[in-house]
C-alpha cells in the first residue's frame, strides 16, 4: 500500500477533520510537486472502502487527468476508477471514483448522478462564488447523506450567477440539486486565482485553508529541488505595458518581446547559461514569439528545440513532450527514431499538469503580472531527478522583480497598481539579491545608493527563494529609549527596555533589551550594558530608559540589521558605539518623572508587532 509522507498524512488528516468539524468547503495547499495526487488518491479510496461514499475528481487539462487516473491506480488498485473527458475519448460514469475534465461534464452532472465528495485539482482555476449574494451559507441541512467519522454536511443554495469562467460553478450548482450534502474540497499550490485575489473566503466556493505547507521547508526536508535564479543580462521594460483582467495585454507582451533584437540577445545568454543543464523549458509570449525562438536556438546551437502551443495537434504534442522527459525510442510520424530534446519552448501549455522531472532550467522569457501564472512557471522545476541537484531559473520579463520570492508570494485580495520589486539584480553578473544589499554576494559589484523614492519605505528584502541572510549597515541619526509592557500584560509583569534607532527621516529600527528578567535574558541585558555604559547597571526598564535619554549609554554611530528572507522581524546583529560616558544616575533628582509612554513612532505602531 502506497505510504504517505509526513507532510501528506498531516493534510489528508486536516481534510478530514474540517468534515467533521465545520459546515464549509476546506482547501490544501501545497506546493507544486509535493504530492497532491497521493492525497487524492488516499481520500478517494477512504470515502469509497471505508464510508461507503462517491468520488468525482476534477481537472482541467488532459494530462491532469491521466496523471491522478494512473496515480489512483497504482496507490488502490483495488479501487474502480473511470475517467469521463472528450480529450481522452473515455466517457464513464458508473465506478465509484470517476476522474473527469471539467469541460466535458460541466452540463452533465444528472448523467454522472450523485457524488458525496467532488475534488478539485489545481482549485485556483475556480472563479469567485457563484452564490456570493445568497443567504444560509453556512446553515446545516437535515437528512441523511454522506458522512467522514461524525461528517457535518453542508449545503447552499446556488445562485444563477454565471460568467466565461463557470463551468465549475454551472456543475457544482447541479451537484448540489442531486446531492445538497456533497461536499466540496480544493487542492492547489497558488491559494490565489491565476487574475489574483484570495482564493478562499467566507463568500467563496472554498471558504478556508485547512493544511498548507511551505517550500523551503520542503527543500529543506530534501522533498523538493533547490532553486537559484538570475535574471536576464538582457531585461525589457514592462513598465507601460497594458493590464486587463489582472493580466498584461497578450498583443502588447508580444510586440514588446518578438523583436529580433531582443529574442536573439536572450537566445545567446540562455545557451551560455546552460551550458550544464540538460533539460531547458522555455515560456514565451506568443506562438510567433516561440518559433522566433525556436528558430534561433536552432541556429545558434545546431540542436532542435521543440515547441509546444494550443494549436498543436495532440499526438505531435505527446511525441515532443515524451522525447523532452527524455523518453527512449520515441518514433516520429514516419516511424523514425527520434533523439531526446534539450530545448523545449512553450506557450501557455505547460503551465499545470505537466510532469517533467528532469527540468533542470526554467526560462521565463515573457512577463506575467498574474503571481499564481508566475509561481506555476516557477514550479514546474521543483520536481527531484537523478540528473540534477537544482534548477536554474532565468528570468527575462522581471517577473521575480515583480513578484518577489516564489516560495513566499503575498497576494492581497483584488489587489490595485503594480508595486515595486522587493530585491534587485546585479548589473554585472545578473545574481538576484535582495533590495538592501550593497555589495552583490557573488562578483563583488559595490551599488549605488538608493534614491528615495516613494516605494522604498513598502520594500522588502526576498529572493527567488526566502532564507538569504543579509546584513546591511545604517548610519544612525537618533536614538531613543522606552519602557515596554506588552499589550495584555499585568502591572506586576517585567517590563523591557525598547531602544529605537532612528535612520533616515521616517525610518527605525528597534530592538529590546531585559533588565527586569531572570536568567539568561538578564545576564544579555548586563552584558549589553557594561558594553555602553558607566552606571551601574539599573533593576528596571525605568531607570535604564531614564539614564539612556540622560546621556548615560554611548550613543550608537552606526547598526547592522540582519534580514532573513521570509522572516517577520529584523534583528540588529552589530554595532559601532562612541565611547562610554560619565556617569549620570548619580545626580537624578529621585522625583523626577519619567514617560514611560514615549512613542517615536507617534502613529501607526501596534504593540503586537514587536516579536515577544
Amino acid at each position: 500500500m502506497y505510504a504517505l509522507r509526513p507532510y501528506q498524512r498531516q493534510a489528508v488528516d486536516a481534510v478530514y477533520d474540517y468534515l467533521r468539524n465545520k459546515d464549509g468547503a476546506p482547501c490544501v495547499v501545497l506546493p507544486t510537486a509535493a504530492g497532491k495526487s497521493g492525497l487524492m488518491a488516499t481520500i478517494a479510496r477512504d470515502a469509497v472502502l471505508k464510508w461507503n461514499g462517491r468520488v468525482l475528481i476534477l481537472a482541467h487539462v488532459k494530462e491532469l487527468l491521466e496523471q491522478t487516473a494512473n496515480t489512483i491506480r497504482r496507490i488502490a488498485p483495488d479501487l474502480p476508477i473511470g475517467v469521463y473527458s472528450a480529450g481522452l475519448n473515455s466517457r464513464c460514469t458508473k465506478e465509484p471514483v470517476i476522474v473527469a475534465g471539467i469541460q466535458s461534464v460541466y452540463k452533465r452532472a444528472c448523467e454522472l448522478e450523485r457524488f458525496d465528495l467532488i475534488l478539485v485539482d489545481e482549485c485556483h482555476l475556480i472563479p469567485p462564488s457563484l452564490h456570493a449574494h445568497s443567504s444560509g451559507r453556512h446553515q446545516r441541512p437535515t437528512g441523511a447523506g454522506f458522512n467522514v467519522g461524525a461528517v457535518a454536511p453542508s449545503a447552499s443554495p446556488a445562485s444563477d450567477t454565471m460568467d466565461g469562467e463557470g463551468m465549475y460553478q454551472t456543475f457544482l450548482k447541479d451537484a448540489k440539486i442531486i446531492n445538497p450534502r456533497v461536499r466540496l474540497i480544493g487542492l492547489t499550490a497558488t491559494p490565489y486565482r491565476l487574475k489574483s485575489g484570495l482564493l478562499c473566503g467566507p463568500e467563496n466556493l472554498l471558504n478556508e485553508i485547512c493544511y498548507e505547507i511551505g517550500i523551503k521547508e520542503l527543500i529543506e526536508r530534501g522533498f523538493l529541488c533547490p532553486l537559484k535564479s538570475k535574471s536576464g543580462r538582457r531585461q525589457v521594460d514592462c513598465s507601460s505595458l497594458p493590464i486587463r483582467g489582472g493580466e498584461f495585454v497578450a498583443d502588447e507582451v508580444e510586440t514588446l518581446m518578438n523583436t529580433t533584437d531582443n529574442v536573439y540577445a536572450a537566445c545567446r545568454e540562455i545557451i551560455a547559461q546552460t551550458q550544464n543543464r540538460h533539460s531547458i523549458l522555455i515560456f514565451g509570449a506568443s506562438v510567433a514569439h516561440a518559433i522566433q525562438i525556436q528558430k534561433t536556438i536552432e541556429k545558434l546551437t545546431s540542436l532542435e528545440c521543440g515547441l509546444v502551443a494550443g494549436e498543436t495537434p495532440n499526438n505531435e504534442r505527446d511525441r515532443i513532450l515524451r522525447r523532452f522527459k527524455g523518453e527512449q525510442f520515441v518514433q516520429d510520424l514516419f516511424g523514425n527514431e527520434t533523439k531526446p530534446l534539450r530545448f523545449l519552448v512553450n506557450v501557455n501549455v505547460l503551465t499545470t499538469g505537466f510532469d517533467a522531472p528532469n527540468i533542470d532550467c526554467v526560462v521565463l522569457l515573457r512577463p506575467t503580472n498574474s503571481p499564481g501564472l508566475y509561481y506555476q512557471m516557477v514550479g514546474r522545476g521543483f520536481r527531484l531527478h537523478e540528473s540534477k541537484t537544482d534548477c536554474l531559473v532565468l528570468d527575462y520579463g522581471g517577473n521575480i522583480l515583480r513578484h518577489g520570492p516564489v516560495d513566499a508570494i503575498h497576494v492581497k485580495d483584488k489587489p490595485k497598481g503594480n508595486g515595486d520589486a522587493p530585491i534587485k539584480e546585479c548589473p554585472e553578473c545578473q545574481t538576484i539579491v535582495y533590495a538592501a544589499t550593497t555589495t552583490c554576494p557573488e562578483c563583488g559589484y559595490s551599488f549605488p545608493p538608493p534614491e528615495r523614492e516613494t516605494h522604498d519605505a513598502n520594500a522588502s528584502n526576498e529572493g527567488i527563494l526566502s532564507g538569504e541572510i543579509v546584513d546591511t549597515e545604517y548610519e544612525v541619526q537618533r536614538v531613543v529609549y522606552s519602557v515596554h509592557a506588552k499589550r495584555g500584560a499585568g502591572e506586576d509583569d517585567p517590563k523591557t527596555l525598547r531602544i529605537d534607532y532612528q535612520t533616515s527621516l521616517n525610518e527605525f529600527h528597534s530592538e529590546w533589551v531585559c533588565p527586569e528578567h531572570d536568567g539568561w535574558a538578564r545576564k544579555k541585558f548586563e552584558k549589553w550594558w557594561n558594553e555602553r555604559s558607566n552606571d551601574p547597571i539599573p533593576e528596571t526598564a525605568e531607570l535604564a530608559a531614564k539614564i539612556g535619554n540622560s546621556g548615560g549609554i554611548a550613543d550608537a554611530k552606526t547598526i547592522d540589521v540582519r534580514k532573513v528572507g521570509g522572516e517577520r522581524f529584523d534583528r540588529i546583529v552589530k554595532y559601532t558605539l562612541d565611547e562610554k560616558p560619565h556617569s549620570v544616575s548619580e545626580n537624578f533628582d529621585n522625583d523626577e518623572t519619567f514617560n514611560e509612554n514615549y512613542d517615536p513612532f507617534e502613529e501607526g505602531y501596534n504593540d503586537d508587532d514587536i516579536p515577544f
